[in-house]
């Protein structure tokens, strides 16, 4: 009652019959007709009216038509006559006129009861003035609406008033009750429209300040419509909201909203529910012949419930007004309708030629399986899903696909498909559809395409032996089978002795060899495992680090980050990282990784950014390697590592103990890993990291045991690469512990290098160790070797070592000052790679202030001399040249080259690169002219 009360666009209607009362007090009966759509308000109208005319003392004769009791003859009527002012007598009267002639159906047996009735009205009407009220009038029985006709044509001077509500839509036998009534020259028609958006202002202004009313009126109006039902259920959620004391700044439409959309819709005709559940299903009305197919009604019927749903307000340009009235009309459909809705509407769709996504989403909603045909639509689907990053919902289509082919060799297409899924979310999950794949693959359904693929996931789960049975059994058929397929049989052999060198001696002999990719598969997913398998391969043998610099590269420009190629760009730049070309490594990965970046696939990222760690190790950020590592193992869990947890794990262990947290370290080895990653490439990762432990916890014995243990299947398997694991040097330094220096320098001498094919850190690692090992005459000489091979690597952390080395040695011969400087130097750089014990050693109490001999002196103040490699930087910048023209000048990375005039400034102590020229004049370090 307060909407009417409060609203100018209601009181024109209300004064409207408050005018026909007046005209009725005075001796002239008038009839009004209120229509409007469902739910419009003609209801809370009249009743709000009704008040009123009670309280001027009329005589209330009032009823409502059901549409489920208008088979029902005189319902209407003898509900009106069911009145305290009539008199009992008349009354039965009138009820056993009207049971007589209820059986009959002649127009002119059902008039006999009606001057009787419209008799007893029209004396009762002398006393006070009758106010007859009948709503949804439309929904009457036949005999009730000849009779309110009856009763119209005789109250005109009488003080009789009539007002009806009815629908705007009218049914073909309501049409001449409705043009008999207008045509009354007494009677009046009122419509009522939906609320305006000032209309829904004010409402809402009983209930939130008025500025905050007016904000959310065009909302509030744009959700309902103006529908006086769906406004105020919307605002008793908002109301609900605010009284559970919920931040309120936009009105959201809940639970008594959602129920407000099921009863509007019940309260039409029942082709209006229908139209609105296939709306629902089909998501708008855009084309009414497609909403009648799948809802086998005709086209007509389809257009009228359309015009029902916009007359009320619960559509607006053929879709629901809000999201949540569609959920809720999707909601009260029966299931059984729901799917059935939904499984024509997914079959008209494909006929129609609709996109497969379209197709998919109602044969995903239909909750059923459907037949063989659709398996290719959904396969379809699952690949436009992917490319918006969809992964669940692609995920859906190859479950309901697999489901639904019945080829085997689709099936196994299909499986494999949403394995590569799984895995690139969760790797541990997608390892339970491996046996299915498996024994698809024995029944020679999964296809060679894919063999290469299935073989990397039941390596990485640790099934290595599983695998090798298999591709040693298709390997028996090799000589019947087609060029393509013993390519794909090829790579997947590749693979899995890359992964597992021990395995090459379970297969036949193949006649390919080791490092030489083959090209027969060019640009297949096969080929990039056997090139990826080649780049390995080529890193590890002596004297063929170019040729994987090429192979890995190759790789890296010719094929794309998926699902299917995430393994062998791993392993590319793990060949790049073997050959101690971390600084392509580090570009290549840090692309990688920003594909990756905008995009739901945490098992890519995991891998990634495990690799990212390494090359953080190996260029001396411990504390970035730390970093990296505790990222890559927050994004998957430690089983879904499978035997690639000994990478993480590795870089993690060294980083710890070069930050000296031996605990931490120590605590890592705890961890369980797969018993299989003692037979993995990347297992020598783990054992080494393992003896780093030992030695750096003083278990000497345990650890030369691992480093060994690493050299003798490295010998074994043909893989004795120091880019891989410099065993040779460690197990040197362990020997060097336990106070063998004589063994030490024999076996450090032994380390293979072959001049410039070297990695340059390690060579400058093994000239450190071998420097332990002589007298400081001649370890000078190692160590300057050393310290000028490593200034030109990466390896900021051996650096500091040999340069602490080398200070320690003039100390040793009593020069002091040259001591002192690469000392110094030797702790900045430790510092900057966050080595605390190393910054220790070198000088003990580490802090910003040393005191050397008794004085004071400020490191952050003293100067440093420039390396040669940035001196050539520095004056290249100092003349001008920008960091690309000097990288393309000195064949480095531009990030190289950030990284050394970072390093110019601070020991110059500039800000700014044009300050250069005059800061390196004065230090006559340059000729910059």
């Amino acid at each position: 009652m307060t909407l009417y009360s409060k609203l100018v666009e209601r009181d024109v209607h209300l004064a409207a019959l408050g005018e026909m009362l007046h005209c009725v007090k005075n001796g002239r009966g008038r009839v009004g007709l209120v229509s409007g759509a469902v739910a419009s308000g003609k209801t809370q109208l009249l009743e709000v009216f009704t008040e009123q005319a009670i309280g001027e003392g009329v005589i209330l004769l009032d009823a409502t038509a059901s549409r489920v009791e208008r088979s029902l003859p005189f319902g209407i009527l003898k509900k009106l006559l069911d009145h305290t002012s009539i008199a009992p007598d008349v009354h039965s009267e009138a009820l056993r006129l009207m049971d007589e002639v209820a059986a009959e159906s002649s127009l002119q047996a059902c008039m006999r009861p009606m001057p009787y009735v419209a008799t007893a009205l029209l004396q009762l009407a002398q006393e006070r003035p009758v106010f007859v009220a009948v709503d949804d009038v439309h929904c009457s029985d036949e005999h009730s609406l000849q009779f309110l006709l009856y009763l119209v044509r005789r109250v005109r001077q009488a003080r009789i008033l009539i007002v009806m509500t009815e629908s705007a839509r009218l049914h073909q036998e309501q049409l001449a009750f409705h043009a008999e009534l207008l045509r009354q020259p007494h009677c009046s028609r009122i419509h009522v429209d939906m609320l305006s958006a000032q209309g829904a202002a004010m409402v809402l202004a009983d209930h939130f300040t008025s500025s905050l009313a007016v904000r959310l009126a065009s909302e509030s109006h744009q959700i309902t419509g103006g529908n006086p039902l769906l406004l105020q259920a919307l605002l008793e959620d908002c109301q609900a909201s605010v009284d559970r004391g919920e931040p309120f700044q936009h009105v959201a439409p809940a639970e008594r909203f959602s129920q407000a959309i099921r009863d509007c819709l019940h309260r039409g005709e029942p082709d209006m529910l229908t139209v609105a559940r296939g709306i629902a299903v089909l998501g708008d009305a855009s084309s009414t012949a497609l909403l009648g197919r799948v809802l086998d009604v005709r086209t007509e019927a389809v257009e009228q419930g359309i015009q029902d749903l916009v007359g009320c307000a619960v559509l607006d340009n053929g879709t629901f007004r809000a999201r949540s009235a569609r959920a809720a009309v999707l909601e009260a459909t029966p299931p059984a309708t729901l799917s059935e809705l939904h499984r024509r509407a997914a079959q008209l769709l494909h006929q129609y030629g609709a996109p497969a996504l379209d197709v998919t989403r109602h044969l995903l909603s239909g909750h059923q399986d459907v037949g063989p045909a659709m398996a290719p639509v959904l396969q379809e689907a699952a690949e436009h899903a992917l490319v918006d990053d969809d992964t669940d919902l692609a995920l859906r289509c190859l479950e309901l696909a697999h489901r639904a082919s019945e080829d085997s060799t689709d099936r196994a297409a299909i499986k494999a498909r949403l394995v590569s899924l799984v895995w690139r979310l969760n790797p541990a999950a997608a390892e339970a559809h491996l046996p299915r794949l498996t024994a698809e693959l024995e029944l020679g359904g999964l296809s060679c395409r894919d063999l290469a693929m299935f073989v990397s996931y039941l390596a990485w789960s640790g099934r290595l032996e599983q695998a090798s049975k298999i591709v040693s059994t298709l390997a028996l058929t090799i000589e019947g089978l087609p060029g393509y397929e013993k390519a794909a049989l090829e790579a997947g052999r590749r693979w899995l002795v890359m992964v597992s060198p021990s395995l090459e001696s379970a297969f036949p002999s193949s006649g390919i060899s080791r490092t030489t990719a083959s090209n027969d598969a060019c640009g297949t997913v096969g080929d990039a495992h056997t090139q990826a398998a080649s780049a390995i391969f080529a890193a590890l043998t002596n004297g063929l680090g170019d040729t994987a610099v090429v192979e890995a590269q190759r790789i890296l420009q010719g094929y794309r980050l998926s699902d299917s190629t995430l393994q062998p760009l791993i392993f590319a730049l793990l060949a790049l990282v073997y050959v101690d070309r971390v600084d392509l490594a580090l570009v290549w990965c840090e692309r990688l990784l920003g594909e990756c970046s905008t995009r739901r696939v945490p098992g890519w990222r995991a891998l990634l950014a495990g690799v990212r760690a390494d090359i953080a190790l190996r260029q001396g950020d411990l504390p970035g390697a730390a970093h990296h590592v505790r990222s890559a193992m927050s994004l998957i869990s430690p089983k879904s590592w499978g035997v690639g947890i000994a990478l993480p794990l590795s870089v993690l262990i060294q980083a710890e103990i070069g930050m000296g947290r031996y605990s931490e370290a120590t605590a890592l080895l705890e961890q369980r890993v797969p018993d299989a990653l003692f037979d993995t490439l990347l297992g020598l990762h783990y054992v080494r990291a393992r003896g780093r432990c030992h030695l750096a916890t003083g278990r000497y014995h345990a650890a030369l045991e691992d480093f060994l243990a690493c050299g003798k299947l490295m010998e074994e398997w043909g893989v004795d690469a120091p880019g891989l694991v410099p065993w040779r040097i460690d197990a040197a330094e362990a020997w060097l512990a336990l106070g063998e220096p004589e063994r030490a320098r024999r076996l450090a001498e032994r380390q293979p290098w072959s001049g410039d094919s070297t990695p340059g850190r390690t060579r400058g690692a093994q000239l450190l160790t071998l420097a332990r090992t002589v007298k400081v005459e001649r370890g000078l000489e190692l160590l300057k070797e050393s310290v000028e091979i490593l200034e030109n690597s990466d390896d900021r952390l051996q650096l500091a070592a040999a340069l602490g080395e080398l200070g320690n040695g003039y100390r040793s011969l009593g020069e002091l000052n040259q001591a002192r400087l690469l000392v110094r130097k030797a702790w900045y750089v430790a510092k900057a790679c966050g080595a605390g014990p190393l910054c220790q050693q070198l000088m003990p109490g580490d802090a910003d202030v040393k005191v050397d001999n008794g004085h004071d002196v400020d490191l952050a103040q003293e100067d440093e001399a420039l390396t040669e490699a940035e001196l050539r930087v520095a004056g290249l910048a100092a003349n001008g040249h920008t960091n690309r023209e000097i990288a393309t000048e000195l064949y480095i990375t531009v990030s190289t080259v950030e990284q050394h005039l970072t390093r110019i400034y601070r020991k110059l102590n500039v800000k700014r690169r044009r300050d250069l020229p005059s800061k390196l004049s004065d230090s006559s370090l340059v000729d910059i002219t």
